[in-house]
């Protein structure tokens, strides 16, 4: 699947805002996606480092109307949290040298509240 494919859209609500102070972004996702599908590719999209991804399957609702009774679709969700202090990165290279990797990453994502 590509990226795209994967990241539905972004949940706003009062306990998902919560967590954005804390690096953790809600986003509805495709069903069949696992954890490192969605880590990839909200690297992807957004260009951050991810550490953790949770997923919820949601149930959908039963629903009424007149006397007609249906459901609403189950749906999956998605808790990420990202790296929101990147620092560089060092490891011993061959002869025992220190090398460095300074790889750019965002510390939020600035798309999500529509910005």
């Amino acid at each position: 699947m590509m990226a795209e494919d994967i990241i539905i859209a972004p949940i706003v609500t009062e306990k998902s805002n919560d967590g954005i102070n804390e690096g953790k972004y809600t986003f509805k996702v495709n069903k069949k996606a696992t954890k490192p599908e969605i880590a990839k590719a909200v690297e992807k999209l957004f260009e951050v480092k991810v550490l953790k991804v949770n997923t919820i399957n949601v149930s959908g609702k039963t629903k009424r109307v007149g006397r007609n009774v249906g459901r609403t679709s189950d749906w999956k969700k998605a808790i990420v949290t990202i790296d929101t202090n990147p620092t560089d990165k060092t490891y011993l290279a061959e002869g025992g040298k220190a090398k460095k990797i300074s790889k750019k990453y965002k510390d939020s994502i600035d798309e999500f509240m529509g910005a």
